[in-house]
Formats: structure tokens, sequence, C-alpha cells
């Protein structure tokens, strides 16, 4: 078994929650917790890992991730 990191953005909106990985294109999902969309994030990478595994194409993985909020007033 191959352990891979990947990084994942969570936003919440009036919906709930929203998470996608940045390194696996496509790779998103949505819940109405913060431990939902967490448990729904995880399933989506491994199922998005598996595949790509599978089709015998490369797994992207980042080395830094930076991310930051920025207010800008226009």
């Amino acid at each position: 078994m191959i352990t891979y990191k990947f990084s994942v953005v969570i936003e919440k909106d009036s919906d709930g929650y929203f998470a996608f990985c940045p390194e696996l294109q496509g790779c998103y999902t949505q819940g109405d917790t913060y431990e939902e969309v967490l448990d729904n994030v995880k399933d989506a990478i491994r199922l998005h890992v598996e595949d790509r595994v599978e089709s015998g194409e490369e797994i992207p993985q980042s080395e830094s991730v930076s991310l930051t909020l920025m207010e800008v007033a226009v």
C-alpha cells in the first residue's frame, strides 16, 4: 500500500462545505458539516487515485503548498 499526500481546500458557504484537491483535476465534493466534507473528500481522492493507478496514469503531488486569505478593495 502506498501513502500519498495531497493538499485539500475546504470552503464554507451558506449551503455547507465544498472541498477540492488542486493536484487532482476534477476531484471535488461537498458536505453539510466540516467532518462530512473531510470524509467525502478523502473518499473522492482515494477513488480518483485508484482510477489513475489502474489506468497507469501519473499521480501528481505538490512539494509545497501556501494558502492565504486576502482582502481586496474594489
